[in-house]
């Protein structure tokens, strides 16, 4: 058992070194999917398996912080998700909430919502909420929790928060259609005056967005790892990472 660990570090060495520092992402947006599905492999009730998940989020924070990524975006828990069984729900929610209690303890992030707060319980938004004034200082890993998340709800949400800005100044629906631009919509999303996502990864197989991120993901760069969740280890975030750097980024020029 001991070669096979040998070589294992070895390789993910050598992956590290392959790794040129001005092609590292600055911002990653991570789609942390199969938690249920690795839960039922190992024949764990699914609260087990958002569990594990959620452990792995400490850690692969962690990874980032090492190799100098600047921003993450993790998708934790989407609308959709929210149509689950209350029971799943009610234990997801209790997890994501000691999460962030366990982020705001590494006092190493800057932790900011992104989502649609309304449609969490009370506790949990105000949980959120205070956890990123309090991290607003720290200059360390940006950390995005999408909670309450979907793509297609942000940008109604944009466009109904930019409607109601032009008419408090007055503005005729004429003047907003008029003047309306991309640049406009993208000051009202919930991810406003941050970069968009360079790589986007998937876990768990799975070929498709998901809604996550939609508007700011128009040109970033995707990786899908069969991985499930729980199971992403350092070397697949590594491959993840060689394989954008060998990429040449086109933004439809």
């Amino acid at each position: 058992m001991m070669f096979p660990s040998f070589a294992y570090n070895f390789y993910e060495r050598k992956l590290q070194r392959s790794l040129a520092a001005d092609r590292i992402p600055h911002h990653i947006g991570v789609m942390v999917d199969g938690n249920r599905r690795w839960a039922k492999l190992a024949g764990a009730p699914t609260q087990h398996g958002h569990q594990a998940g959620a452990d792995k989020i400490l850690e692969f924070l962690g990874w980032c912080r090492e190799l100098g990524v600047e921003m993450v975006t993790l998708y934790m828990l989407s609308t959709d998700n929210m149509s689950r069984s209350a029971e799943e729900i009610e234990q997801l929610l209790d997890i994501i909430g000691n999460t962030l209690d366990r982020l705001g303890e590494t006092r190493t992030v800057r932790v900011q919502p992104v989502g649609a707060l309304d449609l969490l319980p009370e506790h949990l938004a105000v949980k959120v909420t205070e956890l990123a004034e309090r991290t607003a200082c720290i200059e360390g890993l940006h950390v995005n929790v999408a909670v309450g998340y979907g793509g297609r709800r942000e940008i109604v949400d944009a466009v109904k928060e930019l409607l109601m800005h032009a008419d408090s100044e007055g503005a005729s629906l004429a003047d907003v259609a008029g003047n309306l631009s991309v640049g406009q919509i993208s000051e009202y999303l919930y991810t406003r005056g941050q970069p968009d996502p360079d790589l986007v990864i998937r876990t768990s197989g799975e070929l498709r967005l998901s809604g996550f991120l939609m508007w700011q993901s128009a040109y970033s760069e995707f990786y899908f790892c069969e991985a499930l969740w729980p199971d992403f280890r350092r070397v697949d975030f590594l491959r993840a990472l060689r394989d954008y750097g060998r990429r040449q980024r086109r933004f439809g020029g």
